[in-house]
């Protein structure tokens, strides 16, 4: 007896040992492709970086919808982010295209390792008007988010004329009978990845939040409105992005296409296969100095009739989005940069329409004005730039949503980055992410106080994450949008969280009243640059 007792209890120690073993040892899993092998964090959490999501869309896969990723042999390294998408240097073209066209990979944080339960899982679209940026941007680790109890993913996709090219040559070789959002494509690839391999890596594939900033959120909202993401988005956060912006159609976009592949000499009876001829950086090259010229546009997404049917706005006007708990909002400043009066007084008419006047004389442009600044919301510039791009757009969503049943929270973010005068477009990224740095572009000495409210804005996150409701115990209660309260929760520098009503009503019910004439005519949306 004392025999068996005695090896009874080496067999224990010895699966014991085993366990601590494979709970010290950096994580292997397999996931589509093959096996990956992650890092172990010091928080007893891991990371995955540079898991492909698809195949590298090079030669005869550009401009085509992402290819399943093919397998490898053996154990892949998950430890290094793989490379940004082609793209000029950040704020500058002097330096001419880096990245490279092999850029569709994923990156992944989990709070523990291993998991002992499915968390959920929050998927991340950054911004850069989806012709630049990257998700190995330092502000953008997820350690900190991912701690809360999320599952946290974030990835790279086509940017661009990689990304947003529309050509009849494309469409007519698509299943789909369209071209040109292969960003989009992209992301609802890497959703795809999320659904069939995130319970590997500890997350819930059942309850997955999609969220962005800028051109991120405006992704996001229009992911929010496609038909093919349905099954893969359960929630969504949209900062400063709602889905209020031209939208060309696939036969305006082909057409720019046509012109710009006729620059570049491409022949018209090949023109396709000539352009998939040309190397990424000279394709990059002549992209950016077509769009001075007009021979294409900004790169964006567009209504191609398959990814996304029609205006995005139209589509959540109409209740046609997915019926899911979504987050809208936008920072007290979105931009400062003053504008001459003829400038403002011509986007005021392509924003309001006929009625235009109302509008100048809201923000006092009227009768030769220069523009009336107010004490909380800046110049009549500064004001425009967030109520017409950002601020009406969300409140319009929110009645449209809400009207149809599907909840909605709105917020509005105040504290500026640090060592700044005042917020601005961004400023809520380091704060929502958790990486109050010390320096860089979203960087500076932040205080005891912003990282109160970095802490907050978190938790805010997380929650809704967890069960489509931002508000736990100990936080101020954020009370649901409705068209009649227009209930929205606003961040302040210095009295933390705080519920209000009708922001803005005044002038975003002209906003609201001018889009019955101004999205069908698709002017909508664009700021003077």
């Amino acid at each position: 007896m004392k025999l068996f007792h005695a090896a009874f209890s080496i067999a224990i120690l010895n699966s014991f040992a085993l366990a601590v073993s494979a709970a010290e040892a950096d994580p292997v899993v397999q996931v589509v492709g093959g096996q990956i092998k992650g890092r172990l964090t010091a928080g007893g959490g891991a990371t995955f970086k540079g898991i492909p999501y698809a195949q590298p869309p090079l030669g005869d896969l550009r401009w085509r919808d992402p290819a399943p990723v093919k397998p490898w042999t053996g154990v892949r390294d998950a430890d290094a982010f793989g490379s940004r998408c082609t793209q000029e240097s950040p704020g500058s073209n002097k330096q001419g295209p880096q990245g490279s066209e092999d850029c569709l990979y994923l990156n992944v944080w989990t709070p523990e390792w291993p998991a002992r339960s499915p968390k959920p899982v929050m998927v991340w679209i950054f911004g850069g008007s989806n012709t630049g940026g990257t998700a190995a941007a330092e502000v953008l680790d997820g350690t900190s988010l991912s701690r809360r109890g999320v599952v946290l993913v974030t990835l790279d996709f086509r940017l661009g004329v990689f990304g947003f090219f529309a050509h009849p040559g494309l469409t007519a070789e698509s299943p789909h009978h369209s071209s040109g959002n292969y960003g989009l494509l992209d992301q609802v690839a890497a959703l795809k990845w999320v659904h069939d391999n995130i319970a590997k890596l500890g997350g819930d594939p059942g309850n997955v939040t999609l969220f962005g900033q800028s051109s991120g959120g405006i992704d996001t909202s229009y992911l929010v409105a496609s038909p093919l993401s349905k099954g893969l988005i359960h929630r969504a956060i949209q900062e400063s992005g709602p889905p209020f912006r031209p939208t060309d159609s696939l036969a305006q976009t082909e057409s720019l296409g046509v012109k710009f592949a006729e620059s570049l000499k491409a022949p018209a009876a090949d023109a396709v296969k000539f352009l998939r001829s040309l190397s990424g950086p000279e394709l990059q090259k002549a992209a950016v100095a077509k769009i001075g010229n007009g021979a294409v546009p900004l790169m964006r997404p567009l209504i191609d009739g398959y990814l996304l049917p029609k205006n995005g706005a139209l589509i959540y006007r109409d209740g046609q989005d997915l019926p899911i708990p979504v987050i809208v909002g936008n920072n007290l400043f979105e931009q400062t940069r003053n504008y001459k009066p003829d400038v403002m007084k011509r986007w005021l008419k392509d924003n309001f329409g006929s009625l235009a006047l109302k509008a100048e004389n809201f923000y006092g442009y009227a009768n030769d004005g220069t523009g009336k600044p107010d004490p909380v919301f800046g110049s009549a510039a500064t004001q425009i730039r967030a109520d017409v791009r950002d601020r009406c757009p969300a409140i319009a969503e929110g009645i449209w949503r809400s009207s149809h049943g599907h909840t909605t929270y709105e917020y509005m973010f105040d504290p500026p980055i640090a060592g700044e005068p005042a917020t601005r477009h961004e400023a809520e990224i380091p704060f929502v992410f958790g990486n109050l740095l010390p320096s860089g572009r979203l960087g500076g000495p932040f205080t005891d106080a912003d990282k109160k409210i970095s802490a907050d804005i978190q938790t805010y996150w997380t929650n809704f994450a967890r069960t489509g409701n931002p508000h736990s115990k100990g936080l101020t209660e954020w009370p649901k949008f409705t068209a009649a309260t227009r209930s929205y929760l606003e961040y302040t520098i210095h009295d933390g969280p705080v519920a209000r009503e009708n922001l803005r009503r005044n002038i975003c019910d002209l906003y609201i009243e001018a889009l019955k004439e101004t999205i069908p005519a698709n002017t909508a949306g664009d700021y003077p640059e």
